[in-house]
């Protein structure tokens, strides 16, 4: 099934900047957030970007590569499970979201969902902003990637944990590995499955 991300909210500002904002890895047990904002230029669309989730993996790392290249600017911000476990998983990715927002000079931010209080900029947030916005589409498939990825390394010193299959979501693999070996420094202690198993 084909799908395209409109561009409608993005039209509705044709001079100004705009960032869309997303996120990956708000509900897994382990490994870090990852936030991206990306900024087109006025007017762009693409066909092919839409929610990452929607997407193959082949596809996503195509347009991973095609984002980067035909964005005005693009970031990608790597939040730890030290700082998940600090400010709780809600507020360390709004703190991410804000600094993407400052730093991308964008008078206009539209976020997938996420509440924003910034001075001089207009915060749009959208529910399931990635399906209706192509530049939150865009950042979507940045932040999912880039997480893949790391999950995938990580894949490769825990391979007892299945992260490369999983991603650090709370699978009955993954849950039966923390039962049976213990939990990483990649785990997010203030994570109920990971706290209890810290009890024990």
């Amino acid at each position: 099934m084909k799908h395209a991300c409109s561009n409608t909210y993005e039209l509705q500002y044709p001079t100004q900047r705009i960032v869309g904002i997303d996120e990956a890895g708000r509900g897994p047990l382990a490994g870090p957030l990852v936030v991206a904002g990306v900024v087109f230029p006025n007017g762009y669309s693409h066909p092919e970007i839409y929610d990452s989730k929607a997407l193959s993996e082949k596809k996503r790392e195509e347009l991973f590569t095609l984002i980067q290249q035909q964005a005005l600017w693009y970031m990608i911000q790597i939040v730890p499970v030290e700082e998940i476990d600090r400010y709780n998983i809600y507020r360390a990715d709004q703190m991410a979201f804000g600094k993407i927002a400052q730093d991308s000079r964008a008078q206009v931010v539209l976020t997938d969902a996420m509440p924003l209080d910034l001075a001089n900029r207009e915060v749009i947030s959208i529910v399931k902003g990635d399906q209706k916005s192509v530049s939150i589409a865009a950042a979507s498939i940045l932040a999912k990637v880039t997480r893949d990825r790391i999950m995938v390394q990580l894949d490769k010193a825990y391979p007892q944990y299945g992260f490369a299959k999983h991603k650090g979501y709370g699978t009955k693999m993954h849950l039966e590995a923390i039962d049976q070996f213990g939990i990483t420094p990649h785990h997010r202690k203030s994570f109920a499955p990971v706290a209890r198993k810290q009890l024990q």
